[in-house]
């Protein structure tokens, strides 16, 4: 049976301070090989190392929006896998217009192996492709591997964020990046095999989530059952809520009667169609 191999590299809010930001390594059942977001500073590095996996061996990256909490992990993932592999083969990244001029600017600014851009492609001192880009459609599949595609959905955080549905061999994917409650969500999730959705907070701090663009752990769950998935995991896991996750797991039973796991740094899922 085909089955989808989920790592999570990195779990916490974008002010978390016991957590990695967000970073999700997805490994397709044909042997495609995904980043759901790159985390900030080398957490994608350290913490996928020690589950054994070594960065250079990601070479596309989904990008949901150009936050730094979601993307500046990317130019230590360039530079690693550069280093580690010494061709010319660099690594893709996929997302809107918005995100992809946002990481462009980032690479110009922070000059980490990447010293020159030229239309699709970041390029290093020696003229060496490093970084290349695809901008991503809604609703319009990307080829990424064998057997599997991905594309996007519009979401409810800042312009130019989005969501991702993967779909490889007959095993479903939604990644909800950033986001309020969104109808175009739970549009784009229908029957998937796990829905993984941001969580800051619990139903309890509603006004608080909503005045930071974010969603519940309540809002989460009604997607969920809104969309018909088969399980859900609960992501961007705000400070307050790190030692103890109950209240997140709580607040999504409520409204959701499939399995729910509140993810944590280096939590690994195996999921089957």
């Amino acid at each position: 049976m085909p089955e989808m191999q989920i790592s999570f590299l990195g779990t916490g809010s974008g002010t978390s301070i016991y957590r990695a930001h967000t970073a999700i390594a997805v490994v397709c059942p044909d042997g495609t090989r995904l980043l759901l977001d790159a985390s900030s500073g080398n957490s994608v590095l350290r913490n996928g190392a020690q589950l054994g996996m070594d960065g250079a061996d990601f070479g596309q990256v989904l990008l949901s929006h150009h936050h730094p909490d979601h993307m500046s992990g990317l130019i230590f993932l360039q530079f690693h896998r550069a280093q580690a592999l010494q061709e010319e083969s660099p690594l893709l990244v996929s997302g809107t217009g918005e995100a992809l001029d946002g990481l462009r600017r980032h690479c110009l600014n922070t000059r980490l192996n990447v010293t020159d851009i030229d239309g699709n492609s970041g390029r290093n001192h020696e003229g060496r492709e490093v970084l290349r880009w695809q901008e991503a459609t809604a609703g319009q599949p990307l080829e990424l591997g064998p057997k599997t595609v991905a594309w996007t959905f519009p979401v409810n955080h800042i312009s130019g964020a989005v969501g991702w549905r993967v779909e490889s061999d007959g095993v479903s994917l939604v990644f909800s990046g950033d986001t309020r409650y969104s109808r175009s969500l739970v549009d784009a999730s229908q029957g998937t095999d796990i829905l993984i959705h941001e969580a800051l907070c619990t139903d309890d701090d509603q006004a608080f989530a909503d005045s930071r663009a974010h969603a519940t752990a309540g809002e989460a769950a009604r997607s969920a059952a809104q969309a018909g998935a088969s399980r859900l995991a609960l992501t961007h896991i705000g400070n307050p809520f790190h030692a103890n996750t109950q209240a997140l797991a709580d607040d999504a039973s409520r409204f959701y009667n499939g399995p729910v796991a509140v993810a944590h740094d280096l939590l690994q899922i195996t999921v089957a169609g």
